[in-house]
């Protein structure tokens, strides 16, 4: 028999072992079943090693490094990228902070403006119209009172004309009686 012919019955028969393995697990006690079938794995893959170390015997020095230099790669890959990732966000964040920053005191800036101009202006002329009112008001008032006091002079006078023509009237017509 030939090498290959061994190593296809080895590899028949551990797999033949698997089932077995898994038939009992299925069947009959299940513990034993299980440690019979982690025993075929542990078995299989000293063989494994056993085979591939009889065909390369730098086989492992190989597979270590490979295994390192992935495990390297892969740290080194998640570092960088996390760093990468983290002052990729700082910056950013800053960046946006600032022209949100910025957008935002314009935005209030002109706002208020707005609102505080037109609150001004509708507040003085509500207090122009009221003051002006007032005024106009008070003007009105002493205008009037100064026009009924005159009104009211004017009458006096002509009430004391009537009295006086009333009294020369009575005197001629007393005169008049007397005559």
């Amino acid at each position: 028999m030939n090498s290959n012919q061994i190593d296809f019955l080895t590899d028949l028969t551990y797999g033949l072992l698997l089932f077995a393995a898994i038939v009992f697990i299925a069947v009959g006690d299940r513990a034993a079943g299980i440690a019979f079938g982690v025993g075929v794995l542990v078995s299989y893959t000293i063989h494994v090693g056993w085979k591939m170390a009889r065909f390369d015997p730098d086989w492992m020095a190989k597979e270590v490094t490979e295994n390192l230099e992935e495990s390297v790669a892969e740290e080194v890959s998640e570092n960088v990228s996390e760093e990468v990732s983290k002052n990729v966000e700082e910056t950013v964040t800053e960046s946006v902070e600032e022209t949100v920053t910025e957008s935002v005191e314009e935005t209030v800036t002109e706002s208020v403006e707005e609102t505080v101009a037109q609150e001004v202006s509708k507040n003085v002329e509500e207090t122009v119209a009221d003051t002006a009112g007032e005024t106009m008001t008070g003007n009105a008032r002493e205008t009037v009172n100064a026009e009924l006091d005159g009104i009211i002079a004017q009458l006096e006078d002509v009430s004391d004309r009537i009295d006086e023509r009333d009294d020369e009237e009575r005197g001629r017509l007393d005169s008049g009686k007397r005559c």
